[in-house]
């Protein structure tokens, strides 16, 4: 039995919503409609990015929501007093609000595809089938909590697909982010697009987001030199006190100064030995505040060799400026000479395993860029672009009205990329003859589903020439009920997934699809089609709903 409880943001309440939204609820109530039943779907028409591809996340907030849609007494109240409620006549204003007082969505049932899953335009996300009126109050919190949370989760994996799996991607976006909510919630859907960590402390408390971070320029500058570093031994592998400080002094008699005869930066070497006593099995260096080869590198190369005295590692450094592909290549080729130079000691192993970690405004493009020139580079921290995604700041979901009283309902527009798809509908992914996801159905409730090695035909939704035939060698239901109201609240079954549980998915999806889907330039579109039964009703409505111009 699932809890209960509430979204994670107090905000998110049936206030969080549109004015319009509550005023089309006034107007279902005032001519005793708010009771018909009804059919709503969530979905998109572009995927993100220049790309073909979306990653639905943020479906498990908006099943708190529902479990716990209700306008408490003080939101009641203020809505009773705002200027198009006030102006009501008196007895229906009483009679509307003790009305919503009541409204709930214990006769609501939500079906949706699982968090994680690769989606495609036109394919309803979210399925929200219930009461008109309550149905139509749920568009706007519903909008609000899938389409960021999937804009993160998509751009996280394109970030991730262009970096690699072997590389550790850290979203680091929180003091850019658009506010306390669009941090938090760009750093839990990162990790769900597989990203490993996040710098926000929050997000880790909140979600088991893992949390990593070392230090920033300010601490570096904050030192003038060897008089603020107090405290001189760490703990050494044989757990005896050893002199850290008279370590790294005796190595930078011979080490500090670069082949081009410029000295590092004394401070600096200072401050890395710091922070070293202070987390000695935890140390990656800020190297670019002053000169990235000749003092930042160096420098951390006589703390890590100091450390390695004894017998403790250092993790690595990080590039936050500058040409990182040459930088990243240099730092490695200082990595390997100095490993040579002390491998009496060992060193060299040492050496060969430290890090180097990027920042510095990075984005998709960029991680392709390095990826061409050559790099060097293990970890990659992305904060503006992943947090804001700032490529494409909205995802541009919409939710329509597709059925009411069983009667299919159509929007129509000169646009035909506006035109909707009338009528419930249920959404099948069949499978080609590799075993890759070949083409998405979209069918009426009543059709029977599609049987593995029975052909089907497929068409395109608004082109009669475009259809075809598939014979799918697997058939996936994608939607699932997860809220059955009227049966008491959770779905039979039903339990959230873990966050792993969606990242796995997340991978699995990607890995499945072909990669003409998933290559960054002029990716191949997915198929989504309908079934001939759909197509059917979808063209008789616009021939009846649209009307005939006078010539």
């Amino acid at each position: 039995m699932v809890e209960e409880r509430g979204p994670t943001n107090r905000l998110v309440t049936p206030l969080l919503t549109d004015l319009y939204q509550l005023s089309m609820a006034y107007g279902y109530w005032h001519c005793g409609r708010q009771d018909e039943p009804a059919c709503f779907e969530l979905f998109f028409r572009r995927n993100p990015f220049g790309g073909e591809f979306t990653v639905l996340a943020g479906v498990e907030e908006l099943l708190r929501l529902v479990a716990t849609f209700r306008f408490s007494p003080s939101e009641l109240d203020f809505l009773s007093k705002s200027p198009v409620f006030a102006a009501l006549p008196a007895e229906n204003a009483k009679r509307f609000f003790e009305w919503l007082s009541t409204v709930d969505c214990s006769k609501v049932i939500v079906r949706a595809i699982p968090e994680g899953t690769l989606v495609f335009p036109r394919v309803p996300l979210v399925r929200i089938e219930g009461p008109l009126a309550v149905c139509q109050l749920l568009e706007t919190p519903a909008l609000n909590l899938i389409g960021f949370a999937s804009l993160v989760c998509t751009n996280a994996a394109r970030m991730r697909r262009a970096a690699g799996e072997g590389k550790l991607m850290l979203e680091m976006g929180l003091r850019r982010a658009q506010g306390p909510d669009g941090g938090i919630s760009a750093s839990r859907y990162a990790v769900q697009g597989l990203f490993d960590g996040s710098s926000n402390v929050q997000a880790g408390r909140l979600f088991g987001v893992p949390i990593s971070g070392t230090m920033a320029h300010s601490y570096v500058t904050s030192f003038q030199g060897w008089g603020e570093v107090s405290q001189l031994t760490v703990q050494g592998a044989d757990g005896a006190p050893f002199d850290l400080v008279a370590a790294v002094h005796e190595i930078a008699k011979t080490e500090v100064v670069a082949a081009d005869g410029v000295a590092a930066n004394e401070s600096e070497l200072a401050a890395f030995t710091a922070y070293a006593v202070a987390f000695p099995h935890n140390v990656i260096a800020l190297v670019d505040t002053y000169d990235t080869l000749a003092s930042g590198v160096v420098n951390f190369l006589v703390v890590a060799l100091a450390l390695h005295r004894a017998g403790l590692r250092a993790v690595g450094i990080r590039l936050d400026s500058g040409d990182l592909a040459f930088l990243s290549r240099e730092a490695r080729r200082m990595f390997r000479a100095w490993g040579a130079r002390y491998a009496a000691e060992g060193f060299d192993a040492a050496c060969d395993d430290f890090k180097i970690a990027a920042s510095n405004d990075l984005n998709e493009e960029t991680i392709l860029s390095l990826n061409a020139q050559g790099h060097e580079i293990d970890i990659f921290g992305i904060g503006t672009h992943l947090a804001t995604c700032k490529t494409q700041p909205a995802l541009g979901c919409v939710y329509k009205l597709v059925e009411v009283n069983g009667a299919p309902r159509v929007k129509l527009s000169n646009s035909m990329s506006k035109v909707t798809i009338p009528g419930a509908k249920v959404c099948y992914r069949l499978y080609g003859r590799d075993g890759s996801p070949a083409v998405d159905l979209l069918q009426r409730d009543a059709e029977p589903a599609p049987v593995p090695g029975k052909r089907v035909l497929v068409r395109h939704p608004f082109s009669e020439v475009k259809r075809a035939f598939i014979t799918p060698s697997r058939v996936e239901l994608l939607h699932q009920v997860m809220w059955d109201g009227p049966a008491g609240g959770y779905a039979d079954g039903f339990v959230h997934p873990s966050s792993e549980d969606i990242r796995e998915r997340v991978r699995a999806g990607i890995t499945s699809l072909r990669e003409d889907y998933l290559r960054s330039l002029n990716p191949a579109p997915f198929k989504v089609s309908v079934s001939q039964s759909l197509y059917t009703v979808l063209h008789d409505l616009l021939l009846q709903e649209s009307p005939i111009a006078e010539l």
